[in-house]
């Protein structure tokens, strides 16, 4: 994969989507790409947060822990970040991500995240929205789940 290839798949993470190409092309070419076959482990749940991972190519399960089984509870895929809550807070992984196939992704270090958005002040608030966003969509799927269970 070259540089423009990881450069696109930056620019499709909604998180990213705005932030000027110079950075997204600072981002690229300083995270690590790796490959992790099927039913590895991208990290577990409980381990150190460390970094963040966009997915290039391939699908991984969010997988975690019921009862002492695990559960698959989403899938993640091609543009998709997972793990970037551990680079924002000092919290354990909540979830195992594993492979179902063949993946692909970037590994952004945390120390690399803060550099870059000291560096590029508008990627953070760019990274502030996406989150802002997500967390009204899970909020929004925690009050109708509620209700559901009120309605029994």
């Amino acid at each position: 994969m070259s540089l423009s290839e990881e450069l696109e798949a930056l620019r499709n993470i909604p998180m990213f989507a705005n932030v000027e190409p110079t950075q997204l092309k600072l981002l690229a070419f300083t995270s690590q790409r790796l490959t992790f076959g099927a039913g590895q482990d991208l990290f577990r749940r409980g381990d150190v947060g460390d970094s963040a991972y966009i997915i290039i190519s391939g699908e991984a399960d969010v997988l975690v822990d019921k009862e002492g089984t695990e559960v698959a509870v989403a899938k993640a895929g091609k543009n998709e970040i997972v793990g970037e809550i551990a680079i924002l807070c000092n919290v354990p992984r909540t979830a195992t991500i594993r492979a179902v196939t063949e993946l692909t992704a970037l590994k952004i270090p945390k120390d690399l995240f803060f550099r870059l958005i000291a560096e590029f002040p508008d990627m953070g608030v760019q990274v502030m929205a996406e989150l802002a966003r997500r967390l009204h969509r899970t909020t929004q799927q925690l009050t109708e789940a509620l209700a559901k269970l009120e309605d029994r």
